[in-house]
């Protein structure tokens, strides 16, 4: 950007005026990278600022007016993000959408949106996208990003293709003009999150809500790191809150380059070649990037593990305030070797790897800070921008916190010890669901169903969840009931219970109908087989983060007498973990 001494982002209208500000002031710069056919090809700022103006008069000229609803189904690529501003530009409200939904799902949010149209990338993501919008009384309009084949052309939508609407110029100061009339409260995007309900909530999401969110995380960036030439590898679901603020937005605000990996398997050499500065990562990344350089280290031994324990009794004494004068010199040489050969795995300039969407183990957030790499816990929620607060070198970095709030977020603590959160960046409510919008906005603040409190430095420690979510090692948020209710409908199982909190997958303790199943009281693989069969068919309707891998069967019925039901009947999580926490972890390792 023009003025790198500045520590702090200027104040913008709306999500489309900062992005077409930092197209004026790049230009010919690149922004957008992904790998095709083995080489990374970009679109320039001024040529993405183009092809969002173009989409736009597209969408106007379709008959969106402002306030429509777009949904967007789309992998990571640089046409997810186009698609986004331009969606904005035209006045209209994007629906992301994750790639791993069912039909079931992709119905609920066309309906609950009222989405007018959809944009689509590959064949493969309009397999279970079509059939819904079959059954979709609003959505006139299908977009394709790739060519798809329909077979025969349903009559209830227009099919267009993407390299159609983004041909041909488009009066770039006309777009600035009529965005100027967009503002910080008008509604950029419906992000659906799992609700305790088991139905998705569209978490209505304002220009100002990510724009706090960005404001707050360059003013981390600005005054812990210093603010240049950044560049982001974006591979968390762009349709998720963290990536969706913190991947695409936030780059933005900071003039970045963004690089879309090519896959999860390949994210480790896509580090390698692209040396981003800045990723934004969940927990679970960080867990198999340790196993990894922990088993080549064992596997070379010798110097190499004696400098890694080294390494990590060193953090370990600076991390408790232990550190000794007499680690000086090893530290020094760790540095220069070690450390140096871990930061080249991951590109060489790594200023901050910022951990969210699920809690970070403080040991495996250590060890990184022992490699030389800065790692930072943020904590949020889509409800928040999703953003609200982050570990920051000048506050001091402590592993079992999530950091103070960004700046301009209000953070107090409720007396049950809920967090509660107050700022721009809380949403507007959740898209027709008033009844659930009053019970988690109160007088301005946002109950967060967290629990904690502040240490003496103002930063957040969460101690409990009070809403009943599973959240996964990608961060993302499963509603049990959902699945509990779904395995309970078949006749073979009586009461289920799914776990997983942090983990991959979910598995789940099943108690099976004695009267459905009474046939096999003697034939315990028989009875195995019936509930994975009962258990195939509940998989057939879930997506891919609700599915049940695997489960075991409990040793007796949950009941109020042994504590495992509550009263009015509802489980007791904590009380049936503790009864079964082992052998339910047992099955992640088999």
């Amino acid at each position: 950007m023009a003025e790198r001494s500045k520590t702090e982002l200027e104040k913008f209208p709306n999500l489309v005026t900062m992005f077409l500000t930092r197209a004026r002031e790049r230009s010919g710069r690149p922004f957008l990278s992904r790998k095709v056919d083995g080489k990374w090809q970009s679109i320039s700022y001024a040529e993405a600022a183009r092809h969002v103006a173009a989409l736009a008069d597209s969408l106007r000229r379709m008959g969106l007016k402002p306030g429509d609803r777009v949904m967007l189904v789309s992998e990571n690529r640089p046409e997810w993000l186009v698609a986004d501003l331009g969606i904005m530009a035209a006045g209209c409200v994007t629906v992301p959408t994750y790639i791993t939904n069912t039909t079931r799902d992709h119905q609920h949010i066309l309906a609950n949106s009222g989405a007018s149209a959809v944009i689509v990338s590959t064949q493969k993501l309009a397999k279970n996208l079509l059939p819904a919008v079959l059954f979709a009384s609003e959505c006139r309009h299908v977009i394709s990003i790739d060519d798809i084949i329909t077979g025969q052309s349903p009559d209830v939508a227009h099919f267009h293709h993407w390299h159609d609407l983004i041909a041909g110029g488009s009066d770039i100061a006309e777009l600035e003009r009529r965005m100027a009339a967009v503002t910080r409260e008008d509604l950029a995007c419906i992000i659906y999150t799992s609700g305790t309900g088991g139905a998705p909530r569209g978490v209505m999401q304002h220009h100002g809500m990510i724009l706090h969110n960005a404001e707050g995380c360059t003013d981390v960036i600005a005054n812990d790191f210093g603010w240049d030439d950044e560049i982001f590898l974006s591979f968390l679901p762009a349709s998720h809150a963290y990536e969706h603020t913190g991947g695409q937005h936030f780059p933005i605000s900071l003039g970045a380059e963004i690089y879309y990996a090519e896959s999860l398997e390949k994210l480790a050499a896509n580090i390698e070649e692209v040396r981003p500065t800045i990723m934004v990562v969940v927990p679970r990344l960080f867990e198999m990037l340790r196993a990894k350089i922990l088993k080549q280290v064992e596997k070379d031994g010798g110097i190499p593990a004696y400098m890694m324990g080294r390494a990590m009794s060193i953090e370990s004494k600076r991390y408790s305030g232990r550190s000794v004068p007499w680690d000086l010199p090893m530290d020094g040489i760790l540095s220069l070797t070690l450390r140096r050969k871990v930061r080249k795995k991951f590109g060489g300039r790594m200023k901050a790897m910022v951990s969210g969407g699920a809690p970070l183990n403080p040991d495996v957030g250590l060890f990184f800070q022992a490699m030389g790499l800065p790692m930072l816990q943020g904590y949020g929620q889509t409800e928040a921008g999703p953003v609200v607060s982050c570990n920051r070198p000048t506050a001091g970095i402590r592993m079992e916190t999530v950091g103070p709030p960004l700046k301009n977020t209000e953070v107090r603590i409720a007396k049950d010890g809920e967090i509660m959160v107050r700022g721009e960046q809380v949403m507007q409510g959740y898209w027709h669901n008033i009844e659930e919008s009053e019970r988690v906005l109160k007088d301005g603040w946002l109950a967060t169903g967290d629990v904690g409190h502040l240490d003496d430095k103002g930063r957040i420690v969460i101690t409990d969840r009070k809403k009943d979510l599973i959240v996964n090692d990608k961060g993302d948020n499963v509603s049990p009931q959902r699945v509990e209710g779904m395995l309970t409908l078949q006749p073979e199982i009586l009461q289920a219970m799914v776990y997983g909190d942090r983990q991959p997958h979910l598995v789940a303790l099943l108690v099976p109908d004695p009267e459905e199943l009474k046939g096999f009281q003697d034939d315990p693989e028989g009875m195995q087989r019936a509930l994975s069969k009962a258990v195939d068919r509940v998989n057939a309707d879930l997506n891919v983060i609700e599915k049940v891998r695997r489960f075991i069967l409990a040793d007796e019925a949950f009941s109020v007498e042994n504590e495992q039901l509550t009263p009015s009947l509802k489980i007791r999580r904590h009380v049936i973990g503790g009864v079964y926490g082992e052998r339910l972890d047992a099955l992640y390792k088999r």
